[in-house]
């Protein structure tokens, strides 16, 4: 017997031995890897130090509200600019320019006004006239009618011409359309004007339409943000809804555990069959309707991804993905059919644990409340940052000149010899920067930023594993269940693993968060670099990405094993981490067939909910059901709310189910170690449950004859 178990574990590590005193958990444990944790409260005293720095130099306006030619914010309330929201631009055909991707500014005044004007109008012909009054409010603030039309046209102080505008992002641009196949700038058309001034209402137009592609992402920004501010609530109703039914999946596992998992498998797989055929009757439909049959690669990229739903191609290309799925999935379910059975006695197994750990259910909430405090601080300390810059004003020309480009002062540029040698130059705002010590160390306390908010989302997220793990190992390690629980198992826990493994939790956090940075880092030389033509440039980036994702993979399933075993046994990471590891190859056939097809079935139940609430939402925000008369909203793109609502709906999915998976995680080492320490007798007795002795043992007991056979 001694042979066989030998021979079945392997040469990986030392198999555990019995231990009389051993029940779950251990108590009496002392604190480990005390310098990562000192470590990690010297981090966070600098993290705290970067955030009040950000915040005494940041101005978070810079980003909000639009800023005139001379760096001052418009419609912000306490300046002179507080009943001026909108930015006005003399020349919008010079927004146009390739300077507006480099320095996002453009190369021509800018002012603050109260509105975008309505009307066609020349400074020539308002120049002496009625008009006046309306044309001089979108002249530079201060601006006297005491020159001739040629020096105010040279000196930049009003511009040549107003043309009817529409407010884009508290910026003005022209209303431009189409009518009747003739392109019209508000209610004039390009050949109206008889005063020489046709040629110049043409290069605008042109111009204009260069600019608003230049800001065709952020009009797509403001059209997204428009759908949020009317379907927010029915979104919430949506994430309620999922809330619910992964609740209530989450209830129903407990008491019909098997049932369940079959019920879920058949509905995933009628869920993927029902999408299949409405892919296959869209498309059928759209057979032989005008422009259907244009494929996708001559349509190009269209910002109203409405236009994609009416190509057959689309879907054909939905079912054949969901055609995909389907096969994979049935595939799976008929090769793993037998393995389906004990991944369901596991599962029956998890559901008591969490039955008897009920509160364990609501911690994700307690995970995710510390998540959001880290992405706030991490957000706002960035915004902070990155508007922590003054303001550098540079020399704009229309036409060559040897100081275009320099920094200048706009109090001194008119009496500066720059502004003699460009006649016709301008100093105004360029955009926010510096040159002190402080400015040069702006993107390195970005990087601290980013590293710091890696390291305290890993750290919540491995205390929150150390947390359920210490709970459900309590709950396997009874050896009459539930009398020998404790009387609050998680918060033992909680209070175990701040106690004394918050080193250990430190420095898994801190190599996962090191792994994460290099991918960030990766990335950010990938869009550099893509401008290159280096091939083996990028075919080594690609190759470098590719081993920094597998290896933070790998680390995170390494991690989560390893804050198991400190979680039963308090070592600290290292040891616990080789334990773990040695384990899992000693039972590695066991890994690769039972807990992973574990971590499937929780997977489609996942999807299930996710793909119900996902198909609710479609019908509902594409007006196919209704609640009451009219319900869904008007929205500029109906898939806005509907991903919104289904990745939500993931998170909360995956939420409840991380609560499951830790457990089934946790029962199955516990499951190893108890095979390894107890052989079932009166007087080493296994503390697994009969059901998932009776089912495990035998499946045991079947390998150990198939391996025998083959030898």
């Amino acid at each position: 017997m001694g042979g066989e178990r030998q021979h079945y574990y392997g040469k990986h590590g030392t198999p555990q031995k019995y231990d009389p005193t051993f029940k779950g958990p251990i108590y009496n444990r002392g604190c480990t890897d005390v310098i990562c944790c000192v470590f990690l409260l010297l981090a966070i005293v600098g993290y705290v130090a970067v955030g009040i720095i950000a915040w005494t130099h940041g101005d978070p306006r810079k980003v909000i509200y639009p800023t005139d030619s001379r760096g001052e914010f418009c419609g912000q309330k306490g300046t002179k600019n507080e009943n001026k929201p909108f930015l006005f631009y003399f020349n919008i055909v010079n927004c146009a320019s390739p300077l507006v991707l480099l320095e996002f500014q453009c190369p021509t005044p800018q002012i603050c006004v109260e509105k975008c004007p309505d009307r066609y109008l020349t400074y020539l012909n308002a120049h002496r006239s009625q008009d006046f009054e309306y044309y001089k409010q979108f002249c530079v603030p201060g601006f006297q009618n005491n020159k001739g039309v040629a020096e105010v046209l040279r000196d930049g102080d009003c511009p040549a011409v107003l043309t009817p505008s529409k407010p884009l992002a508290q910026r003005c641009f022209p209303d431009i359309h189409s009518h009747k196949g003739v392109l019209m700038v508000g209610n004039e058309t390009t050949y109206e004007d008889g005063h020489g001034f046709r040629k110049n209402i043409t290069e605008l137009v042109e111009g204009a339409k260069k600019a608003n592609g230049v800001l065709e992402a952020r009009q797509l920004a403001m059209r997204i943000f428009e759908d949020y501010t009317v379907s927010w609530y029915w979104i919430i109703i949506g994430l309620v809804i999922a809330m619910v039914l992964s609740l209530l999946f989450i209830v129903l596992l407990r008491f019909l555990a098997g049932i369940m998992v079959w019920v879920m498998i058949v509905m995933v797989i009628l869920v993927l069959g029902y999408g299949i055929f409405h892919c296959y009757m869209e498309y059928a439909r759209l057979r032989g309707e005008a422009g259907s049959d244009i494929s996708l690669v001559d349509l190009g990229f269209q910002t109203d991804l409405r236009v994609y739903l009416h190509l057959r191609q689309t879907w054909m290309a939905f079912m054949i993905i969901l055609s995909v799925l389907e096969v994979i999935i049935i595939l799976l379910l008929i090769f793993l059919r037998k393995r389906i059975l004990i991944a369901i006695a596991l599962i029956k197994e998890a559901s008591r644990a969490v039955g008897y750990v009920m509160c364990s259910l609501l911690y994700p909430l307690v995970t995710f409340f510390l998540l959001c405090l880290c992405i706030a601080y991490w957000a706002s300390t960035a915004i902070f940052l990155s508007t922590s810059n003054e303001a550098v004003y540079k020399i704009f020309n229309d036409t060559a000149c040897s100081v275009a480009g320099k920094t200048c002062n706009p109090e001194t540029f008119p009496s500066s010899n720059e502004s003699r040698l460009c006649p016709g130059a301008h100093c105004q705002f360029a955009f926010y920067g510096g040159e002190s010590t402080y400015h040069r160390a702006l993107l390195g306390l970005q990087i601290f930023n980013a590293f710091m908010f890696f390291w305290l989302a890993n750290f919540v997220l491995a205390l929150g594993q150390v947390t359920l793990a210490g709970a459900f190992a309590s709950y396997y390690w009874a050896l009459n269940k539930p009398d020998d629980l404790p009387a609050f198992p998680l918060f033992s826990a909680f209070g175990r693993a701040l106690r004394y493994h918050t080193g250990s939790l430190a420095f898994g956090s801190l190599i996962l968060a090191i792994v994460q940075i290099i991918r960030v880092i990766l990335e950010y030389l990938d869009q550099r670099l893509k401008a290159a033509e280096n091939k083996f440039a990028k075919f080594l980036m690609t190759c470098l990405k590719c081993c920094f994702w597998c290896l933070e993979k790998f680390i995170r399933f390494l991690n989560r094993n390893a804050y198991i075993m400190i979680a039963i046994y308090g070592t600290n990471f290292c040891t616990s981490a080789r334990n773990a590891f040695f384990l899992l190859m000693r039972n590695i056939i066991r890994v690769a067939v039972l807990d992973k097809v574990t971590d499937f079935l929780l997977l489609l139940g996942k999807l299930l909910i996710v793909g119900s609430v996902g198909i609710l939402a479609f019908f509902f925000f594409t007006h196919r059901i209704r609640i009451v008369q009219d319900t869904a909203p008007p929205l500029n793109y109906y898939w806005v709310p509907i991903l919104t609502v289904i990745i939500g709906s993931y998170l909360i999915a995956h939420g409840f189910f991380s609560v499951y998976g830790m457990c089934v995680d946790t029962l199955f080492l516990c499951f190893c170690e108890d095979l390894e320490r107890n052989d079932g007798s009166q007087e080493r007795p296994y503390f697994m449950s009969p059901e998932l002795r009776d089912i495990l043992l035998k499946e045991s007991a079947e390998e150990e004859g198939k391996r025998g056979e083959v030898e």
